[in-house]
């Protein structure tokens, strides 16, 4: 897995991340969601650094890398929090500017990192996701039914509880998700959901969700706040979006300047499932063809 990628733990100012880069040429920073771990990118992350200098890292909280503190407000496991990580890593690693490609709760850290330091980065890619105050803003009976899960996690402690009875159980077919993970991507996965500080940083992403992200976002979208940089949406013919929203570049239009996106034949673990599929997608969104 990741065969010729440099693995480390970096230290930056308000975390330290467990991460994997190779290649060289433009950077690409891969963001994964919840609950794996940079592994998740061990079939498409190769492909890319055939061009591209590739850099994936676990998301604070996640995987291996370090648990923030907790407070009342969450601010640790915010997404703004995030892209502060986000851009000392890459700062770190020698680039000022970089695309960013996001997953499912990747994604959201991916979004703010565009908006919070435009001058940072080149292209936003979003896969499986719109906005989180989209999301609650246009919260129904089907999104409660099918995303659940949001204002569970949200709950203090009995998420955790939950989990952690059973956590192969309650993640999916453990033989499902190892035959379509791969040997050594799911005994990365297994280690973080057995964990139990991991478990909870990763819940913590979830309550900061409810709270000083939606926040965040809507404070952008009251000042007229907009990605300047061009964005890509991927999104899953068989996971919920498109059901949920009809028309998923509508919901991101306003939000950015340069839009364009398409839907996948795949689950929603796309990296998984569509490797070589994503990374074509992905290679010509960055090259502007």
């Amino acid at each position: 897995m990741f065969e010729g990628f440099t693995l480390e733990h970096i230290k930056l100012p308000e975390a330290t991340l467990r991460v994997r880069h190779s290649g060289s040429g433009p950077p690409i920073l891969l963001l994964h969601g919840h609950p794996h771990t940079h592994a998740t990118w061990h079939k498409v992350a190769p492909l890319l650094a055939q061009t591209h200098t590739v850099v994936c890292p676990d998301l604070r909280g996640f995987g291996q890398s370090s648990k923030p503190p907790d407070t009342p407000d969450h601010a640790g496991s915010s997404k703004r929090a995030k892209a502060r990580d986000n851009v000392a890593l890459m700062r770190h690693l020698g680039f000022e500017r970089f695309a960013v490609v996001g997953h499912d709760r990747g994604a959201y850290t991916a979004f703010r990192t565009a908006l919070d330091v435009p001058q940072a980065v080149t292209h936003l890619a979003v896969l499986d996701a719109v906005p989180i105050a989209e999301a609650l803003a246009r919260c129904d009976a089907r999104f409660a039914q099918r995303w659940w899960h949001w204002f569970f996690f949200a709950q203090p402690d009995k998420p955790e509880r939950a989990i952690l009875a059973d956590p192969d159980a309650w993640y999916g077919n453990p033989m499902e998700k190892l035959e379509q993970m791969g040997e050594d991507a799911y005994a990365d996965y297994r280690a973080a959901i057995h964990d139990p500080a991991t478990v909870h940083g990763m819940l913590e992403d979830y309550r900061a969700g409810l709270g000083l992200d939606r926040q965040h976002d809507e404070a952008d979208r009251a000042a007229g706040r907009k990605v300047e940089c061009p964005t890509l949406v991927l999104w899953s013919l068989k996971d919920d979006l498109q059901d949920l929203y009809g028309d998923v570049l509508a919901v991101w239009e306003p939000w950015t300047t340069n839009l364009r996106g398409h839907a996948l034949d795949s689950g929603h673990h796309m990296a998984e499932e569509v490797p070589e599929e994503l990374a074509a997608a992905l290679l010509d969104f960055l090259s502007g063809a």
